[in-house]
């Protein structure tokens, strides 16, 4: 399913417009990323929980050449899923 898909998903479930679907779902996402950016944790009770996790600096090899690489630390988004999100997909 891509944005349009649930775009159109929303308006048929709650009757909105196509516009304020689009709306609503941009605000849901730009308010997720904000605060993820800033470091918060994000909960949905029984969907589940956006967080972001470090990763380590760390030394890696290029497989062609087998040459070490240094990779920099970063940050990376992850989503975990809630046990009632986990138990319909498992139906």
């Amino acid at each position: 399913m891509n944005k349009a898909e649930l775009t159109a998903a929303i308006v048929k479930k709650t009757g909105f417009t196509k516009k304020d679907a689009e709306k609503a779902l941009g605000a849901v996402t730009e308010s997720i990323t904000e605060a993820l950016a800033s470091g918060e944790k994000v909960q949905v009770v029984g969907f589940g929980s956006f967080e972001v996790r470090k990763r380590p600096a760390r030394v890696a090899r290029n497989p062609r050449t087998g040459e070490q690489i240094k990779i920099a630390a970063s940050k990376a988004p992850v989503f975990k899923a809630g046990k009632a999100l986990k138990d319909s997909v498992n139906k």
